[in-house]
């Protein structure tokens, strides 16, 4: 793979799947609900959590027309799109200390920035690498700010086109950043399990020859083990603790399914193993017990004729195979011989 890179100490396109536990604006403003949720990703085995850093000045205007205007279940949220992110907002003070607590837990500390401002923040403190939504992937001016400070950049792509994704990648390429991974992408939330294409893996992989992932807006974890199956090599998905009232919530995996997931992931990771059809270790005894060989089942005399009647092919295996069955039959024993037993070389001509 040509673009394989490190995210901190995490060979991606080499190691294992890069799980992200997307916590997003799930910490509903809450510090301590945000060190909850960095504690619980880190005992289910994610290797890094994510947040998302915007300022709703910087990312939607606060006008009244029917495109930002709130419906349905979201107009709990206030009236328009830029009150819902105003109540969202991740407080830029706490960021020194998430990132302390994933460092306590080991567990890498990720946001999202929307603008240039909180991008330079999130470089400041040392996230190892920058994450960017699928709706900013036409966002060339921030893509190359993105690309210009020296850091790993994970891309969403939903609602994007190849031409769209190449004029995303030329960007930040063009300021000096090899290192992307594009991540295949829904943007409908809950995502129905028929909008999924994950054979777009493939498409992104070939396109690019970058590392690739998915990220999850289905319910359940099903998806989850059809990426791995199919090579995702980075996977972020919603996750949330009880009594949250952000957006997101209600699509998120509780910790305990979370962790679920992530089983499920890593044994899918060992049941893929290699490419080498051979003989496992765990499959060795199992040679000698359940194959077969030829046998002697009914006393035959010096000279006797092998036939059908007295050779069989029976478990277990540890004398000659039945392949020599047919070069057996018609010959003469050499010698007296008692059923049940193994036949010998020799014991024919």
């Amino acid at each position: 793979m040509r673009k394989s890179f490190y995210i901190g100490k995490h060979h991606v396109g080499v190691d294992s799947c890069y799980i992200i536990a997307e916590i997003g604006s799930n910490h509903d403003q809450k510090k301590s609900r945000a060190f909850e949720m960095i504690r619980r990703a880190a005992k289910a085995g994610a290797n890094a959590v994510k947040f998302q850093l915007f300022k709703a000045d910087k990312i939607a205007a606060n006008i009244d027309i029917p495109e930002t205007r709130l419906k349905d279940k979201f107009a709990k949220f206030g009236k328009n799109v830029y009150a819902l992110y105003k109540d969202m907002e991740l407080p830029v003070s706490w960021l020194k200390e998430l990132k302390n607590c994933c460092k306590e837990n080991k567990i890498d500390f990720l946001a999202t920035p929307f603008d240039e401002e909180s991008a330079d923040q999130l470089a400041h403190i040392g996230v190892p690498a920058m994450k960017v939504a699928s709706f900013e992937i036409t966002h060339i001016p921030l893509l190359k700010h993105l690309g210009k400070l020296k850091l790993p950049i994970l891309l969403s792509t939903g609602m994007a086109n190849l031409k769209e994704i190449r004029q995303a990648v030329s960007a930040i390429e063009g300021v000096g950043e090899q290192r992307i991974a594009l991540f295949h992408c829904g943007i409908q939330y809950p995502a129905p399990f028929d909008s999924v294409h994950l054979r777009c893996l493939d498409t992104l992989r070939n396109a690019f020859r970058c590392p690739v992932g998915y990220s999850d807006h289905t319910s359940g974890i099903s998806v989850s083990v059809a990426a791995t199956a199919l090579g995702a090599n980075l996977y972020e998905k919603h996750v949330t603790i009880p009594g949250g009232k952000s957006p997101d919530h209600d699509f998120a995996l509780n910790m305990d399914e979370f962790e679920s997931m992530v089983r499920a992931m890593r044994e899918c990771e060992q049941a893929l193993g290699n490419h080498v059809k051979q003989v496992q270790a765990v499959e060795k005894v199992h040679l000698r017990r359940g194959r077969r060989s030829c046998f002697i089942v009914r006393n035959m005399k010096k000279g006797d004729i092998f036939t059908s009647e007295n050779l069989s092919v029976l478990r277990p295996g540890t004398g000659l195979a039945p392949s020599l069955l047919e070069k057996i039959l018609g010959k003469k024993a050499t010698r007296d011989l008692e059923a049940p037993a193994l036949v010998q070389k020799g014991d024919w001509r």
